[in-house]
């Protein structure tokens, strides 16, 4: 089964017409998108868009043997023009399965927004999946009988869609992930690239063609990953957004609860309310325990706080007990965590805070922890296959 995606963009494009916004003004060449629009063996065309007939001729197809063109979403705006001898749009009703003359088999299957997924089978048994913008699969009660060959979606705007699928054996290791519907909220360039490939997926410019069931170019997703950066930079942001499209996952809080603290409460109920419903939190500073265990991914948010624990508990805030043992036994539960990161079967993404690029700290506590805290991100940043630092909300990569 041949697919060619006329266009990848959200319904209106990008960049949106008259937008203002920086992505848009850079959504120039190669980085602008038509919208959305799926050609399949030539036979079949998944929404109907402005200019789907050039869009073809320049990905060196035609739409003249099209026998059934079905839409996804309620496309608003001026209507558009039905080109000659091209069949009527129509949608499927949920779960209704309709067959075409070529021999392709498209079921229908129903979403939590408005508009209809359609799943495509060919004749030689190849299966792919294709959501609406802004929606994801509803009732995926029981496992899927196999995983698709190829699912194209909306990663950026509904990464949780990949992670439902995925909860159900719907997307398994060898199956492709397409970002489609983008718009100006993806990053531009090499920062959409990283996002994706941390969700297992990637995009493709407007018009080319994959064949499914082919072996997939499934990228790599980094098993260890540190994202370090300053007080509110957006590093935790980055973090989350790596594990977004994972239907299970162990939020490692090494900050806890603090009594009497309403502004503490406050900011740990910003990071609860942001995070996906389904992950599991652990309020805990035992991360080496975590990480020797088997089980779903790990975000651990932050190495600071686990710092400031481990100094706590060897009293290595006092000189005195510095000098006689604390240093020692502070330096060995930071290599024990170290250990743990480097042999860890998980994959996990720690967060840590850059305090060196600052004011020199007043009092010898405050210097020591300076000094200690960029000694734990070397270490950790030597176990992790991407590093990544996080300024203004930009990510800069240095490593990986």
């Amino acid at each position: 089964m041949e697919l060619t995606l006329l266009g990848t963009g959200a319904p209106d494009g990008l960049p949106r017409p008259s937008c203002p916004c920086a992505a848009c003004a850079t959504a120039r060449g190669p980085w602008a998108r038509a919208a959305t629009a799926l050609l399949i063996d030539d036979a079949l065309l998944l929404d109907l868009t402005p200019g789907a007939v050039f869009a073809a001729a320049r990905a060196g197809h035609s739409l003249g043997a099209v026998r059934q063109v079905l839409l996804t979403h309620p496309h608003d705006g001026p209507a558009v023009e039905l080109p000659p001898a091209l069949p009527p749009a129509g949608r499927v009703p949920d779960g209704q399965v309709l067959t075409l003359i070529s021999g392709h088999r498209v079921r229908a299957v129903p979403m939590d927004a408005p508009g209809t997924g359609y799943e495509v089978s060919s004749p030689d048994g190849e299966r792919l999946l294709y959501l609406p913008p802004g929606a994801a699969p509803a009732g995926l009660d029981g496992r899927a009988e196999r995983p698709y060959d190829l699912v194209v979606c909306d990663v950026i705007g509904r990464p949780d869609a990949v992670a439902r699928l995925r909860a159900v054996g719907a997307v398994g290791a060898a199956t492709e992930v397409i970002a489609v519907h983008l718009d100006h909220d993806a990053p531009p360039g090499a920062a959409l690239d990283r996002l994706l490939a941390a969700a297992g997926a990637r995009a493709v410019p407007d018009g080319t063609t994959l064949v499914v069931g082919e072996y997939p170019v499934v990228p790599d997703v980094p098993r260890r990953v540190l994202v370090t950066g300053g007080a509110r930079s957006g590093k935790s942001v980055e973090a989350e957004r790596r594990l977004e499209t994972f239907p299970e996952v162990v939020y490692v809080a090494t900050g806890g609860r603090r009594e009497g603290d309403p502004e503490w409460a406050a900011r740990v109920g910003l990071h609860r309310e942001r995070r996906p419903g389904a992950w599991r939190t652990e309020e805990t500073c035992e991360v080496a325990e975590l990480l020797g265990a088997d089980g779903p991914p790990l975000l651990v948010d932050c190495l600071s706080l686990w710092l400031t624990d481990a100094m706590d508990r060897v009293d290595a805030w006092e000189d005195e007990r510095w000098r006689e043992g604390g240093q020692g036994a502070l330096r060995a539960r930071v290599a024990e965590l170290v250990a743990a990161v480097r042999g860890t079967r998980r994959q996990v993404v720690l967060v840590t805070n850059e305090v060196g690029a600052g004011v020199v700290p007043a009092t010898p506590a405050g210097r020591r922890f300076r000094d200690e805290l960029g000694r734990l991100n070397a270490a950790v940043a030597a176990e992790c296959e991407e590093v990544l630092l996080v300024v203004a909300g930009q990510a800069v990569v240095l490593r990986g």
